[in-house]
Protein backbone atom coordinates (compact mmCIF):
# COMPACT_ATOMS: atom_id res chain seq x y z
CA UNK A 1 0.00 0.00 0.00
CA UNK A 2 1.17 3.36 -0.75
CA UNK A 3 0.78 6.08 1.93
CA UNK A 4 1.68 9.85 1.11
CA UNK A 5 3.58 12.29 3.35
CA UNK A 6 3.75 16.14 3.17
CA UNK A 7 7.49 17.55 3.37
CA UNK A 8 9.57 19.89 3.26
CA UNK A 9 12.22 17.83 1.19
CA UNK A 10 13.04 14.99 -0.32
CA UNK A 11 13.58 11.52 1.15
CA UNK A 12 12.73 9.90 4.35
CA UNK A 13 14.69 12.02 6.38
CA UNK A 14 12.67 15.12 5.30
CA UNK A 15 10.58 16.57 7.97
CA UNK A 16 6.92 16.64 7.61
CA UNK A 17 5.42 20.07 6.60
CA UNK A 18 2.57 21.34 7.93
CA UNK A 19 1.21 22.28 5.09
CA UNK A 20 -0.96 19.87 2.61
CA UNK A 21 -1.44 22.57 -0.27
CA UNK A 22 1.78 24.40 0.00
CA UNK A 23 3.92 21.92 1.09
CA UNK A 24 7.06 21.75 -1.77
CA UNK A 25 7.25 18.02 -1.73
CA UNK A 26 5.36 15.21 -1.63
CA UNK A 27 6.81 11.99 -0.25
CA UNK A 28 5.05 8.54 -1.60
CA UNK A 29 6.38 5.10 0.44
CA UNK A 30 4.55 2.06 -0.21
CA UNK A 31 4.90 0.69 3.31
CA UNK A 32 5.20 -3.31 2.18
CA UNK A 33 8.41 -2.79 0.35
CA UNK A 34 9.92 0.65 1.34
CA UNK A 35 10.14 1.97 -2.11
CA UNK A 36 10.45 6.11 -1.86
CA UNK A 37 10.09 8.24 -4.48
CA UNK A 38 9.48 12.23 -4.41
CA UNK A 39 6.68 14.29 -6.24
CA UNK A 40 7.25 17.95 -6.50
CA UNK A 41 3.98 20.28 -5.06
CA UNK A 42 3.50 22.11 -8.56
CA UNK A 43 0.94 24.29 -7.00
CA UNK A 44 2.19 25.23 -4.08
CA UNK A 45 2.77 28.76 -4.96
CA UNK A 46 -0.73 29.22 -6.55
CA UNK A 47 -2.92 31.95 -5.87
CA UNK A 48 -5.81 29.44 -5.40
CA UNK A 49 -7.39 26.40 -5.47
CA UNK A 50 -4.16 24.13 -4.25
CA UNK A 51 -5.04 22.04 -2.04
CA UNK A 52 -7.87 20.72 -4.65
CA UNK A 53 -4.59 20.69 -6.97
CA UNK A 54 -2.42 18.86 -4.67
CA UNK A 55 -5.01 16.70 -3.83
CA UNK A 56 -5.25 15.40 -7.13
CA UNK A 57 -1.48 14.91 -7.45
CA UNK A 58 -1.80 12.24 -4.59
CA UNK A 59 -4.49 10.07 -6.05
CA UNK A 60 -2.67 10.55 -9.45
CA UNK A 61 0.17 8.16 -7.38
CA UNK A 62 -2.05 6.01 -6.15
CA UNK A 63 -1.74 7.18 -2.68
CA UNK A 64 -4.57 5.25 0.10
CA UNK A 65 -3.43 7.44 3.29
CA UNK A 66 -1.90 11.07 3.63
CA UNK A 67 0.00 11.98 6.65
CA UNK A 68 0.24 15.82 6.91
CA UNK A 69 0.12 18.93 9.36
CA UNK A 70 -2.81 20.53 8.34
CA UNK A 71 -5.11 20.46 6.30
CA UNK A 72 -8.35 22.72 4.27
CA UNK A 73 -12.13 21.32 3.87
CA UNK A 74 -11.41 21.71 0.02
CA UNK A 75 -8.61 19.51 -0.21
CA UNK A 76 -10.01 16.99 2.49
CA UNK A 77 -13.32 16.87 0.46
CA UNK A 78 -11.34 15.96 -2.57
CA UNK A 79 -9.43 13.42 -0.82
CA UNK A 80 -12.38 11.87 1.19
CA UNK A 81 -14.25 11.28 -2.07
CA UNK A 82 -10.82 9.43 -3.30
CA UNK A 83 -11.09 7.37 -0.63
CA UNK A 84 -7.65 8.21 0.91
CA UNK A 85 -7.53 8.44 4.41
CA UNK A 86 -6.36 11.32 6.35
CA UNK A 87 -3.61 11.56 9.29
CA UNK A 88 -2.63 14.52 11.17
CA UNK A 89 1.26 14.35 12.52
CA UNK A 90 4.10 17.07 12.21
CA UNK A 91 7.23 17.81 13.83
CA UNK A 92 9.21 14.21 12.95
CA UNK A 93 10.24 13.57 9.68
CA UNK A 94 8.45 11.31 7.01
CA UNK A 95 10.67 8.12 8.43
CA UNK A 96 9.07 8.55 12.05
CA UNK A 97 5.46 9.50 10.03
CA UNK A 98 6.03 6.16 8.30
CA UNK A 99 6.65 4.06 11.47
CA UNK A 100 4.12 5.56 13.55
CA UNK A 101 1.61 4.49 10.83
CA UNK A 102 3.07 1.01 10.32
CA UNK A 103 2.50 0.49 14.11
CA UNK A 104 -0.88 2.11 14.08
CA UNK A 105 0.02 4.96 16.18
CA UNK A 106 -1.85 7.48 14.13
CA UNK A 107 -5.75 8.26 14.47
CA UNK A 108 -7.58 9.18 11.52
CA UNK A 109 -9.18 13.00 11.02
CA UNK A 110 -12.87 13.23 9.54
CA UNK A 111 -12.58 16.76 9.13
CA UNK A 112 -10.09 20.00 8.13
CA UNK A 113 -8.03 21.12 10.60
CA UNK A 114 -7.82 24.47 8.79
CA UNK A 115 -10.81 26.87 7.59
CA UNK A 116 -11.21 27.67 3.71
CA UNK A 117 -8.63 29.78 2.71
CA UNK A 118 -8.88 32.46 -0.79
CA UNK A 119 -5.32 32.06 -1.94
CA UNK A 120 -2.21 33.79 -0.44
CA UNK A 121 -3.73 37.04 0.34
CA UNK A 122 -2.91 38.88 -2.67
CA UNK A 123 -6.14 40.58 -2.63
CA UNK A 124 -7.17 44.17 -4.46
CA UNK A 125 -6.84 46.58 -1.84
CA UNK A 126 -9.22 49.78 -2.04
CA UNK A 127 -6.64 52.20 -0.62
CA UNK A 128 -7.30 56.14 -1.43
CA UNK A 129 -4.82 56.07 -4.52
CA UNK A 130 -5.28 58.83 -7.04
CA UNK A 131 -6.63 61.05 -4.27
CA UNK A 132 -3.40 63.06 -3.61
CA UNK A 133 -3.70 67.15 -2.83
CA UNK A 134 -0.21 68.32 -5.00
CA UNK A 135 1.43 70.83 -3.03
CA UNK A 136 4.34 72.26 -4.90
CA UNK A 137 4.98 75.85 -5.14
CA UNK A 138 6.36 76.13 -8.39
CA UNK A 139 8.93 79.06 -7.35
CA UNK A 140 11.55 78.69 -9.80
CA UNK A 141 12.39 80.99 -11.82
CA UNK A 142 13.96 81.50 -15.76
CA UNK A 143 16.64 78.95 -16.06
CA UNK A 144 16.62 77.77 -12.78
Amino acid sequence: MKICVTAGATGLDAPVDPRFGRCPFFVIVDIDSMDVSSVANTYAEGSSGVGIQAAQIITRQGAKALITGNIGPNAMQTLASANIDVYQLQGVTVMDAVDKFKRGELTKISGPTRPAHGGMGMGQGRGPMGQGRGAGRGRGGPGQ
